[in-house]
Parts: C-alpha cells; structure tokens; sequence
C-alpha cells in the first residue's frame, strides 16, 4: 500500500449515478457516514418516491430514506459532488461513462460499484472506466453484500480499490459503524473477484437445481475460486486481494445463498429452464449471465483454462445439455490439486 496522507479528509458530497436497490443502499451507506448525498436514477417515478414519500417503494421497498439523500433525474446535478458511485448494470457503465465525462467537475474520483466485464470487449470494469478517466480518478467497490443488509444496517464488510489517497478518503466518506470497507490499491484484483464470482454463483444454482448434492456444490466453490485465483494472478492481481472481501468472500456469499439473483437464476436453469424461458417471464438480472462468455473469452486470450466457467457459458448459451454438463467435467484428466 502507498503512503496514505496523515490527515485526509472524506468527501462532504456524494453522488450516487443509480437508483436501483444496490445504489439506493449504497446512498444510505452514505448518508449515514454523515454525508449530502444526490442519487440519480432515471425512472422519474422513483425520483418523485424518494423526494416525497422517502422511499425507493419500486426497488427498495419498505426503507425510510435519510433525509441528507436527495434524488434527481439530471446528471449535473451529481457531477457537482465531491465523490462519485456509479451504480449501474455492467454492460451500461461505459454508456454511463461517456454521458457523465462531459459534466465531471475537475478530478472527481469515479468508484465503481458494478460487477461485472463488458461483453463486446472482455473488459473488467476499472478497465473501461480507464478508456474515459485517469487512473488517479478510478476506484472499484466490491465484496459480499447484499443492497437490503446495507439499508437495515446490518454489519457488511466490503474491499474500496483505488489510489492510496483516494481510497482513504473513501473510506472516510462511507465508512460507519455497520458498513466497513478496506480500503486497497489493486483495482484489477478487485474488479475481476466481484464479475467472475457471479459466473461461479450461476454453475452453484445450477448444481443445487439439479439435486447433485452439498458435496458436489462445495466442490465446485473450491475448484470455482481456483479459477478465480488464476485469471486474476495472470491478470496482475493480487493473491491476497483474490483470497479477500472481493474474491473468496464474495464468491461464498453469492455461491451459497438464495437471496442471490445469479445463484437464483442459476437454480431454474438446473431445474430446466432455458434462459429465454426465464427472460420471458422477466426473471431479476443476473450480471453473471452476460460476463459469462466474456469471462470465458478473457481468459482465452490469457491462455488460462476456466473449465468451470466455460461449462456454465455452453449451459447458458444452450450448446451444452444440462445431463452432459457433469460428465465433462468429471472426466477431465485427473492431476494434482
């Protein structure tokens, strides 16, 4: 870790780029650091609920607001803040990006707080943000944590990668007494631990909808994190960020629990369900399902094998049948762990 300044600061003003669960959490998380928070979201609906009735009633419901949060449609207004979150979906941040550039004041930091890697391109998060912001202005926001534990205050432990400064600050600016977070310098680590464990989540629903058994699952976490670490270490991550809050500790959170959307969608297609049957029905998005093949496509170009991950790629892209799923791989050549 660089040399951190003796007396930082938080920033006072935070804004909040997304008025989904995660981002309206992540305002509060704020707001009760003690600091003035704009959220944007872009449903007009939900800028009115948060602005009259102190609740995000569509996406978070039941959740009396903090009255330092204040919601807008207009991304000016967020550009003014000392400090940004962008909450969006993954495959939008680079859209989110481009339409923000334009409005940043000076050398704001950007931290983002979507998991996942651009489709088109392969690449992690912090790596399209690089395309649009210096690398002193980006910070990655990652770790076990689900949007309803942070707004009930509940103790939630997460990983801040950014510049040595920044992060400090950062943490300043969010950290209180049930929301944590550590604060580290290794952005690619941290990115690629919150968008892989997603894919890995998806192959553990899978495991559970097909009744294989707490073995089988348990299996699959370990060799699923095996993958994990090696992508990340050919990458340049770090072991220990990878072993931490944005790697294995994320991957057991959403590998293991049914308030997970990928782990959940991940238990219909075991179950049978095609992807298409599921987006038929509206099923919650599961970002694992489009880093995916992005996963998969990465890590070809690191020549680095992720068996795990191209089995769940074929499920979900229909050219692998669930019941030949386990026999590949099953029989794979036996080797030393």
């Amino acid at each position: 870790m660089s040399e951190t300044s003796a007396n930082p600061k938080p920033y006072g003003h935070i804004g909040v780029i997304g008025g989904g669960a995660w981002g309206t959490a992540l305002a509060i998380a704020a707001a009760r650091a003690g600091r003035r928070v704009t959220l944007w979201a872009r449903d007009a609906d939900v800028v009115k609920a948060i602005n009259t009735d102190r609740e995000n009633a569509k996406f978070l419901p039941g959740m009396l607001l903090p009255a330092e949060i204040a919601a807008t449609g207009t991304l000016i207004e967020v550009s003014t803040a000392d400090a940004v979150l962008l909450v969006v979906p993954a495959q939008h941040v680079r859209a989110m990006l481009s339409e923000l550039q334009g409005h940043l004041q000076g050398s704001v930091p950007v931290a983002i707080c979507a998991k996942g890697i651009e489709r088109r391109t392969g690449r992690l998060m912090s790596e399209v943000a690089a395309e649009s912001l210096p690398r002193e202005q980006i910070g990655i926001l990652s770790g076990p944590s689900f949007a309803r534990d942070v707004a009930n205050g509940l103790p939630t432990a997460v990983t801040l990668a950014a510049s040595a400064e920044t992060g400090q600050r950062l943490q300043l600016s969010l950290g209180h007494g049930t929301f944590r977070p550590y604060a580290s310098e290794d952005i690619i680590g941290v990115a690629l631990g919150g968008a892989a464990k997603n894919v890995y989540a998806i192959a553990c629903g899978i495991v559970h909808g097909m009744g294989l058994g707490e073995s089988a699952r348990a299996a699959l976490v370990a060799r699923s994190f095996a993958e994990l670490r090696r992508l990340g270490e050919a990458l340049g991550g770090c072991r220990e960020t990878l072993m931490g809050l944005s790697g294995l500790g994320d991957l057991v959170l959403t590998a293991t629990s049914s308030t997970s959307r990928n782990f959940d969608f991940g238990i219909a297609i075991g179950k049978g369900n095609t992807r298409a049957e599921l987006d038929a029905r509206g099923h919650p998005l599961a970002e694992g399902v489009e880093t995916a093949p992005a996963l998969v496509a990465r890590a070809r170009q690191e020549s680095v094998e992720l068996p795990i991950a191209e089995t769940t790629a074929a499920i979900l892209d229909g050219t692998l049948a669930l019941d030949a799923a386990v026999p590949r791989l099953m029989s794979r050549p036996l080797k030393a762990e």
